[in-house]
């Protein structure tokens, strides 16, 4: 009993850092191109360890779905916040369910206490 309360004493010391990827359920809407459609996402990085991060689109079963964006991979510093807008053609809006943001960490700074975190929203 003594070694549980002693492991959740621990897991609630822990600090969890992450960055923040809004709105939840963006919303989708027509761009100024025909057949075309755009959601506006705010990238906001918490995480002093981690200043890069990276885009992608999943259908409901996580397989990825082809979009475009004017970077697919940011530069983000710390506190910083980031308006990204994700184009969609027609036939592969309509199959898109997950925009996710994925932290990527730079292969020189690996340690063992370094997490990558992947945050998505769901198309309404």
């Amino acid at each position: 009993m003594r070694f549980v309360m002693a492991v959740i004493g621990c897991l609630l010391c822990a600090q969890v850092y992450a960055h923040q990827w809004t709105p939840t359920y963006p919303k989708v809407t027509g761009s100024f191109v025909p057949g075309i459609y755009q959601a506006k996402m705010y990238l906001w990085n918490n995480r002093k360890d981690v200043s890069y991060y990276t885009f992608e689109v999943f259908d409901e079963d996580f397989l990825p779905v082809p979009f475009a964006t004017a970077e697919r991979t940011v530069q983000l510093d710390y506190l910083k916040k980031k308006e990204v807008v994700i184009y969609f053609r027609e036939t592969d809006y309509l199959r898109s369910v997950y925009i996710c943001s994925r932290s990527m960490i730079l292969q020189g700074d690996v340690s063992r206490t370094v997490v990558s975190s992947r945050i998505c929203s769901k198309i309404r």
